[in-house]
């Protein structure tokens, strides 16, 4: 099965100092205060937010809803389609 994170199109554009076209993105996101595994992400006094994620047959779905029906697509994806990999580095004090 493949997912997707759900993110906007670019909301806006600007320009750098440099002169270069630089686009803004948005990333929807959900409250995970009672996800199993993104809980575990945050700090213990931080809300926990995890990114909505979309299964790719309910693409379509997403893209054609109208905006009263959109809600009923955020809901957290369950934890155990989800994985987990550490990326610390060896020399981290979180490291095993």
């Amino acid at each position: 099965m493949t997912v997707c994170a759900v993110t906007a199109k670019p909301s806006r554009s600007a320009k750098s100092p440099k002169g270069e076209v630089v686009y803004s993105y948005a990333m929807l996101t959900i409250n995970a205060d009672d996800h199993p595994l993104m809980r575990l992400f945050h700090k213990l006094t931080d809300e926990k937010r995890m990114v909505m994620i979309l299964q790719d047959n309910r693409y379509q779905d997403w893209l054609m809803a109208q905006p009263e029906h959109s809600t009923t697509f955020m809901q957290p994806m369950p934890a155990e389609m989800l994985l987990a990999i550490s990326t610390q580095p060896p020399n981290s004090p979180f490291a095993k």
